[in-house]
């Protein structure tokens, strides 16, 4: 990996008045998932350069096995929530999060961001995103799909994908499909042909993932960054993602402060994330695209600016009970 970007001389100046007032560290508990504070995630390295430019703040990572079980663990505690801030949650989920009412907005410029669909919400702040995708190996499938709809008709493609029940990627398929099958009669009869050739599914990502690597099946759902990590950690090249002309659906991922957060240590950590450096670590360590235009490497750049142009369907509006409904008709459709 490449070292680091220092930070900016304009950051740097920003900093010396707040610096100045605080005498002692101020604990900053952060509730995340495993793969960002573990050693070789994000997390640490973004703690780490974040307390050097304010040193005045001590981040506290208290993690959970994945987005399922912390968004289970931030509803479970609700008012009593003892985290300051909730990283890790994705768009789809706001809507319940917003419910709980443990959170409060940022002072973040939203100007600074450029994502393919304009974000409004001032509460919970994107840090990072991705396009759904199924990935394939290219020394084993010379003719991938070329269609959405291929994807699902083509009985000879053997497919893994994860339970939209337990996975935030599962999640993602559900929407997309029902995207691509706006009719609810379609949509199931897209489910129950795709159920004719799925190999399984899992309950999470890593599950699905280790499977296809193992050789389980032709396609993979997980994110369009995918082969970037086999590029970059592994040196391999043939690996890639789908690119259907339908259309596609983002997973975004989100921070927010909750309302008994301490509001210096709180709005500079969000802040930070946005930064070049903190974009960097989050595109190269959770392998997903920056929410700011920054250069980064060749083929993080190149996809982040694909997806960008990319025909993208805006499910921001789908709330909670939406989800559970279509939930519901994935889970009727397979059972007939």
């Amino acid at each position: 990996m490449k070292n680091l970007k220092k930070l900016s001389v304009l950051l740097t100046v920003s900093i010396l008045p707040f610096q100045s007032f605080a005498a002692q560290p101020q604990p900053l508990n952060v509730y995340t998932y495993d793969s960002f504070s573990a050693d070789w995630g994000a997390g640490p390295q973004i703690k780490s350069a974040f307390e050097k430019a304010y040193p005045q703040c001590q981040v506290n990572y208290t993690s959970f096995d994945n987005n399922g079980t912390l968004f289970n663990r931030v509803r479970l505690e609700g008012k009593k929530l003892k985290a300051d801030i909730v990283l890790g949650l994705d768009q789809h989920q706001i809507d319940e999060a917003e419910k709980l009412a443990v959170f409060v907005p940022n002072k973040v410029d939203l100007n600074a961001l450029a994502l393919p669909l304009k974000w409004q919400n001032k509460t919970f702040l994107p840090y990072d995103f991705a396009e759904y995708a199924f990935i394939y190996d290219k020394n084993k499938l010379a003719n991938p799909p070329k269609s959405f709809q291929e994807l699902i008709n083509n009985q000879e493609l053997k497919i893994l994908y994860q339970d939209p029940r337990t996975s935030s990627i599962g999640r993602g398929l559900l929407l997309w499909l029902n995207q691509v099958y706006p009719n609810p009669e379609e949509a199931a009869q897209a489910w129950q042909t795709l159920q004719k050739h799925t190999v399984t599914v899992t309950k999470g990502w890593t599950e699905a993932y280790g499977a296809f690597l193992k050789g389980e099946g032709d396609l993979v759902l997980s994110e369009n960054t995918s082969p970037i990590y086999h590029r970059l950690a592994e040196n391999k090249t043939h690996y890639a993602a789908t690119d259907f002309p339908e259309g596609g659906v983002l997973q975004i991922e989100v921070v927010a402060k909750t309302q008994n957060a301490p509001a210096e240590c709180s709005d500079a950590f969000l802040s930070f994330l946005l930064t070049p450096q903190a974009q960097a670590d989050l595109a190269k360590k959770n392998v997903m695209l920056p929410v700011i235009k920054t250069t980064i490497e060749p083929h993080i750049d190149a996809l982040a600016e694909q997806t960008r142009n990319a025909k993208i369907f805006d499910t921001s509006k789908i709330d909670g009970a939406e989800l559970k409904k279509l939930i519901n008709q994935w889970q009727k459709a397979l059972s007939q």
